[in-house]
C-alpha cells in the first residue's frame, strides 16, 4: 500500500491551511488508487481525496482520517470518435492546465477558455468547472469512477452526473453530503478538431472577456494566451510570489436566484439568465385569423438568474484588499470573490472573514452567499 509520511495540508492546498492528517496515502497508478480507496473504505476510515488542493478549505486541527493523494497521469486518444472530433481519456491526477495546453497544441477545441484553472482533471467534473462560458459539461462524455458503497468500478455517462452550475452528484456542498459518494479514476472528453488557424470564437461571454466583436476569428493559441493574461490580472493563476493567488479561486459562488428575487436587487447588479431568452412564437391557423394577435403570455417568474457575487460583495462595502483588524486573511486586491492567505493565516481567520462577508451581503441584499470550495473540518 502506498502509505507516506503525512504532510501538512497547508503545504498541499492553495489556501495554505491545515495540519498533517492522521494518515496519508499516495497513488501514482490507477490500480494503486483503486486499492487505496477499497482499503480505506473497508476500514471505515474518514477520508477524502486530494488532487491539486485548489478547491479545498481545510481546518486548523489535524484531519482524523486518511487523505489519499491522487498522482496518476496520462492522456490517451481513443478510437470511435465522431467525424471531426477526438476522444481523450485522461487520468484523474493529471494537471488540468497541462491537459488544456496539450489540447490547444494539438488543435483541439472545447476547453481552451478554461486555461489557467488550477487543480487536476479528476476534480473538474465534480464541480463542473468552467470559465468564460465554457464548462466541462459541454465536452464531457463519461467518467470512470469507483463507488464507496460497493467498491465497484464503473463507467458513468456525463448525463448521469447531475451536472449543473458548479455542481454534480459527486460534489460535497457545504452543509450536505454528496448524492453519490465516489472517486473519479479517469475522465473522457470529446474535443473538436479545428487545427491551428483562426476560427470563429463561440460564445458572447468569451468574446466580451477577450474584447472581440461578434464573428471575430482567432486561433486556439491566441485564446489561451489572452485567457491566461486575463486570469493573471485577477490573481487567478498560481504564482508563489503573488499572495493574491494564495486562494481557492472564487470563494463564493455567483448566486442562482429566481428572476423575481433578482428584480429586487439594484438594477446595476450584473445578472445573466440561466435559460435562453427566446421570444415566444404564436401560430394562428389561417381559418381562425381575425386580424387580432393575442398578447404573449407573461414569462414565468420562476425563471432562474445568475447574479454577480463579486458585485454584491463590493457594494456591501467590502473593497478589494479588505481585511479584518489583525487578520492575515484578506480579500484579494485583484478580485472581490477571492479570499486570500497573506502569509500564515489560519483557517479560523479565513472563516471569520468569510462569515463577515456573508453577513454584510445578507444584511444589505437579503442573500446568503454560499462557499464554492469543499470545506473540511471548518464551519462558516
Amino acid at each position: 500500500m502506498p502509505e507516506i509520511t503525512p504532510v501538512p495540508l497547508a503545504e498541499l492546498t492553495t489556501l495554505r491551511t491545515g495540519a498533517a492528517p492522521r494518515r496519508m496515502l499516495e497513488a501514482t497508478t490507477r490500480e494503486e488508487l483503486i486499492d487505496a480507496l477499497r482499503e480505506v473504505w473497508a476500514d471505515g476510515d474518514e477520508w477524502f481525496v486530494l488532487g491539486g488542493g485548489s478547491n479545498l478549505f481545510v481546518g486548523d486541527e489535524p484531519f482524523d482520517g486518511t487523505v489519499i493523494r491522487i498522482r496518476t497521469r496520462g492522456i490517451e486518444r481513443l478510437e470511435g470518435a465522431r467525424a471531426g472530433t477526438t476522444l481523450l481519456r485522461v487520468q484523474a491526477g493529471h494537471d488540468w492546465d497541462d491537459l488544456v495546453a496539450q489540447s490547444v497544441a494539438a488543435g483541439l477545441a472545447g476547453i481552451e477558455a478554461m486555461s489557467g484553472i488550477p487543480g487536476t482533471v479528476g476534480a473538474a467534473p465534480v464541480q463542473n468547472v468552467g470559465a468564460y462560458g465554457q464548462e466541462i459539461a459541454q465536452t464531457l462524455v463519461e467518467v470512470e469512477l469507483i463507488d464507496e458503497a460497493t467498491g465497484e468500478v464503473s463507467v458513468v455517462p456525463a448525463s448521469d452526473l447531475g451536472l449543473g452550475f458548479r455542481t454534480s452528484v459527486l460534489k460535497h456542498h457545504y452543509g450536505s453530503v454528496p448524492a453519490r459518494r465516489a472517486a473519479i479514476l479517469s475522465v473522457t472528453l470529446e474535443l473538436t478538431q479545428v487545427g491551428h488557424g483562426e476560427v470563429p470564437v463561440q460564445g458572447d461571454q468569451l468574446r466580451r472577456a477577450l474584447g472581440l466583436e461578434p464573428g471575430a476569428a482567432v486561433s486556439l493559441a491566441w485564446i489561451r494566451e489572452h485567457v491566461l493574461a486575463t486570469r493573471r490580472g485577477k490573481g487567478m493563476v498560481l504564482d508563489e510570489d503573488d499572495h493574491d493567488t494564495w486562494s481557492a479561486g472564487s470563494f463564493f459562488q455567483n448566486a442562482i436566484v429566481p428572476a423575481s428575487f433578482a428584480g429586487t436587487l439594484p438594477e446595476a447588479c450584473p445578472r445573466w439568465p440561466m435559460e435562453p431568452d427566446v421570444e415566444p412564437v404564436t401560430v394562428i391557423p389561417l381559418e381562425r385569423y381575425d386580424w387580432l394577435v393575442p398578447q404573449p403570455a407573461t414569462p414565468s417568474r420562476q425563471a432562474e438568474v445568475k447574479v454577480s457575487a463579486a458585485w454584491l460583495i463590493e457594494h456591501a462595502g467590502i473593497p478589494k484588499g479588505f481585511s479584518l483588524p489583525r487578520s492575515r486573511a484578506a480579500v484579494s486586491t485583484k478580485h472581490a470573490l477571492a479570499l486570500t492567505n497573506r502569509g500564515g493565516a489560519t483557517a479560523a481567520e479565513l472563516a471569520e472573514l468569510a462569515r463577515f462577508i456573508q453577513q454584510r451581503v445578507h444584511q444589505d441584499f437579503g442573500l446568503l452567499l454560499q462557499p464554492e470550495p469543499v470545506l473540511i473540518d471548518v464551519d462558516l
